[in-house]
């Protein structure tokens, strides 16, 4: 088996929530800043036109461990067990997170945003704009534990 390739990624920003990794949360009612580099302001010209953006972040707090393979989603023995590649589950190869988020103001290289499942001083790896036409897809199929999951109160980013 081939080894990961090592590869370097730089930070262009941070998370500032005031929320420590400690703390039980509904993300989806959290503000939170996102502090982008000032040699990035440029690259943020235009993003407020835009209702809701990508964020890419890295799973910072997250120790390198060894990540199973296989998991119950949400740790429920109820769920099948599924590959991980399968879930939005936290414990990863590479601990990469990926939410869409509400953009709700813009201030120089400050970006106030809602719904962010990610800790203070997270780093952010990358924003892209999130596009109705070629992000949303009507038809995409889920499988039925995840419909179950949801149905019953389970995280819908799960």
């Amino acid at each position: 088996m081939e080894p990961l390739a090592t590869l370097e990624v730089d930070a262009i920003g941070w998370v500032r929530n005031g929320i420590a990794d400690s703390q039980d949360v509904t993300w989806e009612e959290i503000d939170s800043q996102i502090v982008i580099e000032e040699r990035f302001l440029e690259a943020l010209e235009g993003l407020e036109e835009f209702s809701h953006i990508i964020v890419i972040f890295w799973l910072h707090k997250k120790k390198r461990e060894v990540i199973p393979l296989t998991v119950h989603p949400q740790g429920r023995e109820d769920m099948p067990l599924v590959g991980v590649f399968a879930t939005r589950a936290p414990m990863r190869p590479n601990p990469i997170g990926l939410t869409v988020v509400q953009l709700l103001e813009r201030q120089g290289n400050t970006l106030r945003v809602r719904g962010l499942d990610a800790y203070d001083g997270t780093p952010v790896l990358d924003i892209k704009p999130y596009l109705p036409q070629g992000d949303y897809i009507p038809e995409a199929k889920i499988p039925e534990w995840l419909r179950r999951l949801w149905e019953s109160g389970g995280d819908p980013k799960q």
